[in-house]
């Protein structure tokens, strides 16, 4: 499983010229899903996530977490972070999961950060979106599990 958490002042995702997703404060998190990964797997990196201290305290520094500043959360899967591209100028996915098995372990991994208390939307599973983000800071984590 592969992450990469931006931390945002604004965010939303569009299909279709609809909005269905939007937040403020919060993070925009574009998820992607490797055959091998499970519902632990995704456990972990939520628990990580939720707690990563990436929001400014009164001075400034970066020492609270979404759960301190009762940020919210958009997940968008995102199979292109599996992209390969050691050869050829075509990049291949083979390393990304079936929608089958990445579907649900998405809709499983975004349940879990609201679990855990980041109210969380998400994109549209296999649809063509437009994801803006607004970084704050900027700050962008990657993270693999």
């Amino acid at each position: 499983m592969k992450a990469v958490i931006q931390r945002v002042s604004k965010g939303f995702v569009t299909v279709d010229d609809k909005v269905v997703a939007e937040i403020e404060k919060g993070l925009v998190i574009l998820l992607g899903i490797a055959p091998e990964d499970t519902v632990e797997v995704a456990r972990q990196m939520v628990e990580k996530i939720t707690n990563l201290r990436i929001f400014e305290d009164a001075d400034e520094k970066m020492n609270l977490s979404a759960l301190d500043v009762d940020a919210e959360a958009i997940v968008v899967s995102q199979f292109t972070l599996y992209a390969d591209t050691s050869r050829g100028r075509r990049p291949s996915f083979i390393g990304a999961a079936r929608p089958e098995l990445a579907e649900p372990l998405v809709s499983a991994f975004a349940h879990l950060l609201t679990d855990q208390g980041v109210p969380t939307q998400t994109g549209v599973f296999g649809a063509m979106m437009e994801v803006a983000i607004v970084n704050d800071g900027p700050v962008t984590i990657v993270m693999e599990y």
